[in-house]
C-alpha cells in the first residue's frame, strides 16, 4: 500500500490531454497513401508536426495538404505536415533525412510490399525486394533516430506489422517472414532502448482495403472469404489503423513498449471459416 500512495500522489496526469501530440514533431515513413496517409491526418489533427516521408513525392504533399485540412478538437490546434520524398532502401539518404528531421518525437514505419506467390514461384529479387522494404528499412530508420531519441531520454517507434506475422496462408511466405521478423526487431530494440526513455511497438492489422489489397478485392470470392473470416465479417477501413498509431505515439501508451497492438477484427481470435450450431 505505501507504494501505491506513492504512486498516486506522483504527478499529475491531465486525461484530456492524453492523446495531445501539440509541438511533437513525428515522421511517418510510407505516409504518401493508403494506412500511412491516414496516420498524418490522424497525428496532426492531434496536434503533432508531422513529416511525411515517402518515394512518391507527389503523393507525400497531397497527404501533407490533406492533413492540414484535417479538423481538429475544439479548443485544440491542427498540427502541421510537411512533404520529405524519401527512398527508405538508400541509407545515405535516410541518415541525411534523419539530420534534417532533428530530434524526433515519434516516428511511424507504415512502407511495406507484398508480392503473393507459391514459394517455388518466387524469385530471389523479389525475396528480397519484400524483405528489404518490410524489415530492412526499419533496420535503416531506427538505427538513424532512435540514438537522438535516447539523448533525450524519449521517443516512439512504431512499425506496422500484420496478422501474418501469427497466422499465415499460401502465397505470404515472404511477407509473413518480414513482418514476424519486424515484431522480433522491435521487442529487440526495446529492450535494448528501453532503459534510456525510448518504446517500440508494433501495429498488427488484418486485411484493410488500400492499393496493397488490390490483388484481392479484383476477385470477389476473394473478397468475400476474407470479409467473412474476422469477427466483425468485414474488411477494415485505412483509416480505423490510424487511432492505435496515434494512441503508440502519445502519453496515453507511456508503459508500453515491446507490444504488438493486433487491430485485425478479431480475425486471429477466431476460426471465421465454420460456425458450428450449439
Amino acid at each position: 500500500m505505501e507504494h501505491a500512495s506513492e504512486h498516486a500522489v506522483g504527478r499529475a496526469v491531465e486525461y484530456a490531454k492524453l492523446f495531445r501530440l501539440d509541438g511533437r514533431r513525428v515522421a511517418v515513413v510510407g505516409g504518401a497513401g493508403g494506412i500511412g496517409r491516414e496516420v498524418v491526418c490522424a497525428l496532426a489533427a492531434h496536434g503533432a508536426e508531422v513529416i511525411v516521408a515517402d518515394l512518391d513525392a507527389a503523393g507525400a504533399a497531397a497527404a501533407a495538404e490533406a492533413a492540414a485540412a484535417e479538423p481538429s478538437a475544439p479548443g485544440s490546434r491542427t498540427g502541421t505536415a510537411t512533404a520529405c520524398p524519401l527512398d527508405v532502401l538508400d541509407e545515405d539518404a535516410v541518415r541525411a533525412a534523419a539530420d534534417r528531421w532533428g530530434a524526433l518525437d515519434g516516428l511511424v514505419v507504415t512502407a511495406g510490399v507484398n508480392v503473393r506467390k507459391r514459394i517455388t514461384d518466387y524469385t530471389a529479387a523479389e525475396f528480397d525486394r519484400v524483405l528489404a522494404l518490410n524489415l530492412r528499412a526499419a533496420f535503416t530508420l531506427v538505427r538513424a533516430v532512435a540514438p537522438a531519441m535516447a539523448e533525450r531520454g524519449r521517443g516512439s517507434v512504431v512499425g506496422l506489422a500484420s496478422m501474418r506475422a501469427f497466422q499465415v496462408e499460401p502465397g505470404q511466405s515472404a511477407y509473413a517472414a518480414s513482418k514476424a521478423g519486424l515484431v522480433q526487431f522491435l521487442r529487440t530494440a526495446a529492450a535494448e532502448w528501453g532503459p534510456r526513455g525510448v518504446r517500440f511497438n508494433a501495429i498488427a492489422p488484418g486485411v484493410v482495403r488500400t492499393p496493397l489489397t488490390d490483388q484481392i478485392a479484383a476477385d470477389p470470392q476473394w473478397y468475400d472469404a476474407y470479409a467473412q473470416a474476422s469477427a466483425l465479417r468485414r474488411w477494415a477501413r485505412a483509416d480505423e489503423i490510424a487511432g492505435a498509431a496515434v494512441y503508440l505515439v502519445s502519453d496515453a501508451s507511456t508503459f508500453v513498449t515491446g507490444s504488438v497492438l493486433t487491430v485485425d477484427g478479431g480475425w486471429t481470435a477466431v476460426d471465421g471459416r465454420f460456425e458450428p450450431t450449439l
